[in-house]
């Protein structure tokens, strides 16, 4: 089998070498472009193909959409060996001057920029905002625009990168008639252009940034939108049962479409289960209104409560449940204050949800 260590590098070897992954041991090798079909791994024994393919798992079918052509209101895409290992789109749709306005979203998207940056250091240059606010027309958050940020989240990813995407804005749902839900409805996010039937599905998010993700990549979402509980279509979802522990339930599609990664792991919070509304009030808040899931992850991680994914889904559910018996006084961070904490008028009527697409452990440490 023949080696890069076997060839003859020429002088301009830097710009002839390719990188490819042992899709054995996943270590990351170099290969000399033009050169041998394939190449051994040493640490593996394995031999790697020369040219990129995916290794879809079962019944995983390759994409069929392809990524739309580059676009340049994007943050550019990290130079070669300066890589940013840390990238976010957030999206936040408030509606403006019409009658599905939501108060809430751009206080959310702000925390979470906040959050991101200042509590898990990610560059302020790799996050990408979608709100009404931007002077730039292609940073409203439209279905067009939305979508090609999502591709843009997942572009080019690596080991070890992590990425995030957070949405604040209405849901709803529909049913479904392909047999791939295993509740029978299709979750949707609803874009600022949503009255013109541009919706994004479920299986369209799914496909974009859950099924491409490589080994090592890990996303986190967070989705404070009505029916939102599976707006990932994430294979497994974390409920607690009677005796108050959570359990896994499967949620693999019966028609067995594969919904998993491509090796990397997907983790979304959600703002409610499927058959559930999300709330967009000042409940939380005495002046500022927001939105109650965004509110409860972020006051989770600065009070605390964040140490592992039981811990900030117990948090969340805790937050918002109690909500009214919260007292108003209470000492707050400096995040916090951004959305100072109050007292909730009304019951809420959504519990907080977690899917994976794999059952994770809940004691497991939480990073972004």
């Amino acid at each position: 089998m023949i080696t890069t260590s076997s060839l003859p590098l020429p002088s301009d070897s830097l710009t002839m070498l390719m990188p490819v992954q042992c899709s054995k041991c996943h270590k990351n090798v170099q290969l000399l472009q033009p050169g041998p079909p394939s190449m051994c791994c040493h640490v593996a024994t394995y031999t790697a193909p020369s040219s990129y393919s995916h290794h879809y798992p079962p019944h995983q079918l390759p994409l069929t959409a392809l990524p739309p052509p580059p676009y340049s209101h994007l943050p550019p895409r990290p130079p070669l060996f300066a890589r940013v290992c840390k990238r976010a789109v957030i999206c936040a749709v408030s509606y403006k001057n019409s009658k599905h306005e939501l108060k809430g979203c751009i206080n959310d998207a702000n925390c979470m920029r906040y959050l991101l940056v200042n509590r898990f250091h990610f560059p302020e240059s790799s996050i990408l905002m979608l709100t009404e606010e931007e002077a730039d027309p292609n940073r409203h958050p439209s279905k067009q625009n939305m979508i090609k940020a999502l591709y843009w989240l997942v572009q080019d990813c690596q080991p070890g990168d992590s990425l995030v995407f957070h949405y604040s804005g209405h849901g709803k749902r529909k049913k479904n008639s392909t047999g791939d839900e295993a509740d029978g409805y299709d979750e949707y996010l609803c874009p600022l252009d949503f009255k013109t039937g541009e919706l994004i599905s479920d299986d369209e998010i799914n496909a974009i940034i859950v099924r491409p993700l490589p080994h090592g990549v890990k996303l986190h979402a967070f989705i404070d939108a009505c029916h939102s509980g599976t707006a990932l279509d994430l294979p497994f979802l974390c409920r607690m049962d009677r005796s108050r522990r959570y359990l896994w339930e499967d949620h693999r599609p019966p028609s067995g479409v594969w919904k998993g990664t491509n090796g990397g792991k997907a983790i979304c919070f959600s703002g409610c289960d499927d058959h559930q509304t999300s709330a967009d009030a000042s409940a939380l808040s005495n002046t500022t209104p927001t939105g109650a899931m965004t509110f409860s992850f972020i006051q989770a991680i600065e009070h605390g409560h964040g140490t592992t994914y039981g811990d900030i889904l117990s948090s969340m559910q805790y937050t918002i449940r109690n909500a009214e018996n919260e007292d108003c006084d209470t000492g707050t961070s400096s995040l916090l204050n951004i959305t100072r904490r109050g007292s909730l008028a009304a019951g809420f009527t959504q519990e907080p949800q977690l899917t994976a697409s794999e059952k994770i452990k809940l004691k497991k440490p939480f990073s972004l």
